[in-house]
């Protein structure tokens, strides 16, 4: 196979990865944009949600569709529920200082992590995807009798894939709506501008933190719903979504929406095209490089403003 379509593979994997990057950063943007809360935790909601749809898809058993189908729904309520208990039974009770709430999630994402190895245990298992049917993807090329479609062999996508990224651009798509067209939204954008002025004007501060804390976790784990079918539900695969979230936040703007897709976009490609070409140890070396970079050049990220 040549140079051309190993190109197209790497920008298929590579999309795959910007869509859930997407998600999961956007998640860790709206916690930090509304709350300035770091949370260290998002990680461990990332693979809490993965976990719980194998649960639910072992639960509901049956059709392959039906077990995922009841994950994608529950398996973010009951995460977006969980953090929202947390924020207000620890996060609120520190007052949402950023610096305690830091060591805050940092214990949350421990406790996470080994309640979930003494239930679930370390094993990998997978999340049978609702469909899967490989399909073989065209490329042009140029033989003895000139230019010519072909379908090489092996060289192809599954459905799966090809659904995950347009789910994730329909749910990132309704993200902005909710944040831009409705009055949850609108309150979270006066609570993110001027937290005093919002309680002046009677907005329920604490409820709007512990909505967004468990919006932010619920994105998570329903980008982990997304991914379980490709990668497998681990206790300890929060991590490299963690990173690269953080890495995503950085570079777009901490806070900024726009920004947190822009980046998310071209870490998930980078990420993608390296790791085929040369190495996934490279790719987190590239993506770490260009966080250095940004914070040098650029500390408010590519959309972010200065503070005043």
């Amino acid at each position: 196979m040549e140079f051309g379509p190993h190109l197209m593979l790497a920008l298929i994997e590579g999309a795959v990865t910007a869509a859930v990057l997407a998600l999961t950063a956007s998640g860790l943007s709206l916690v930090f944009g509304v709350m300035r809360v770091v949370n260290i935790a998002h990680g461990a909601f990332f693979m809490l949600g993965a976990v719980l749809a194998w649960w639910i898809a072992q639960a509901v058993g049956g059709h392959p569709a039906w077990g995922f189908g009841a994950a994608l729904i529950a398996a973010p309520l009951m995460v977006g529920a969980l953090a929202a208990a947390a924020d207000a039974a620890v996060l609120r009770r520190l007052a949402h200082d950023p610096e305690r709430t830091i060591v805050a999630t940092i214990g949350l994402l421990y406790i996470i992590e080994q309640v979930t190895l003494m239930t679930y245990g370390p094993e990998a298992r997978p999340v049978v995807a609702p469909f899967n049917a490989r399909i073989a993807l065209p490329w042009l090329e140029r033989g003895t009798e000139g230019w010519a479609v072909i379908w090489p062999w092996g060289f192809g996508t599954t459905t799966y894939k090809l659904a995950v990224i347009g789910a994730a651009m329909a749910m990132v798509a309704g993200l902005w709506l909710f944040l831009a067209r409705t009055r949850a939204g609108l309150v979270l954008r006066a609570t993110q501008a001027d937290r005093e002025m919002a309680t002046a004007f009677g907005i329920p501060v604490a409820r709007v933190y512990a909505l967004t804390f468990g919006l932010g976790a619920g994105l998570a784990a329903l980008a982990a719903v997304l991914i379980v079918p490709i990668r497998q539900a681990h206790y300890l695969m929060g991590g490299d979504p963690l990173l690269l979230s953080f890495v995503v936040v950085i570079i777009g703007g901490l806070g900024s929406l726009p920004g947190t897709l822009l980046a998310a976009v071209l870490i998930g490609l980078s990420d993608g095209i390296i790791s085929v070409f040369f190495s996934p140890t490279l790719a987190k070396i590239v993506a770490t490089l260009m966080v250095a970079l940004v914070l040098v050049f650029r500390p408010q990220g590519l959309f972010g403003s200065r503070p005043a």
